[in-house]
């Protein structure tokens, strides 16, 4: 076979699994919007769903946005100060935190631990014929497995942004004051003026995005398990790269139309 053959067979290949993806995609959407139709078929892996990526990360999310916080305003009552642009500091806290390195690192946070565990959990079950079984008795594995996940994942991100912001903002005054004490009057007057609508609704509309893209790469990555369990772990490494990359291409491309 000839360098040109493999090359047209790798990108018949590829646009082959474009289209496959695409339609996964549609598929998803369409089967996550129609969940809450349904009953409570599917409920509970929704709420397991959230608790694993919502509520058992709010320690290490708190911990991020409280480092964050305390940084951002250290540098910006001595630093800045130095400088005479100590008022800068609050500007800088609202952009980093609602709507910069929030949603991005709550994103990470969230792919590491959720998305590697759907992308091995679904692919435990392609493995062990779970999802044959589903498909045997007429449920459909996309709306009764995947959806639920899209939808806690997504949900549960948006709310860890609001975490987030809440920590990075508030929570890390409080540790400021144990080294290096800021009017209270000063802080928050400057903080609300500097804070915009438009700053946390940006940051929220990234954490959407976010969720949405980690929760579909992941189940994808899942259900593309084959047969050997050599591929689960794969699938999970697989999905936390892949939703890595996806995630910054997404946040630099809304950067760049929330400033242009």
């Amino acid at each position: 076979m000839s360098l040109l053959d493999r090359l047209g067979g790798r990108a018949i290949d590829g646009l082959r699994g474009l289209s496959y993806a695409l339609g996964y995609s549609a598929r998803l959407v369409i089967e996550s919007a129609r969940f809450f139709t349904r009953g409570k078929v599917g409920f509970r892996v929704l709420v397991m769903q959230i608790l694993f990526t919502g509520f058992e990360a709010l320690p290490v999310v708190g911990v991020i946005a409280l480092a964050i916080g305390v940084a951002i305003n250290l540098i910006g009552s001595s630093v800045l100060s130095g400088f005479g642009q100590g008022q800068l500091a609050y500007t800088l806290l609202v952009i980093v935190v609602t709507k910069e390195l929030g949603p991005l690192l709550t994103a990470f946070v969230v792919a590491a631990r959720s998305g590697t565990a759907i992308a091995t959990e679904l692919g435990g079950m392609a493995v062990s014929h779970e999802l044959e079984a589903y498909v045997a008795v007429g449920a459909d594995p996309i709306a009764y497995l995947a959806a639920p996940r899209f939808l806690g994942v997504t949900i549960s991100i948006v709310v860890l942004d609001i975490y987030f912001n809440i920590f990075g903002i508030l929570g890390s005054f409080l540790v400021l004051q144990l080294i290096h004490p800021v009017g209270l009057v000063e802080y928050w007057s400057r903080l609300i003026e500097t804070l915009k609508p438009s700053d946390l609704v940006w940051g929220s509309l990234k954490s959407l995005v976010f969720g949405s893209l980690i929760a579909l790469v992941s189940t994808y990555r899942g259900f593309s398990v084959a047969r050997a369990t050599t591929e689960v772990p794969v699938a999970g490494i697989r999905a936390v790269g892949s939703s890595f990359v996806l995630v910054i291409l997404a946040d630099a491309l809304i950067t760049v139309v929330a400033y242009v």
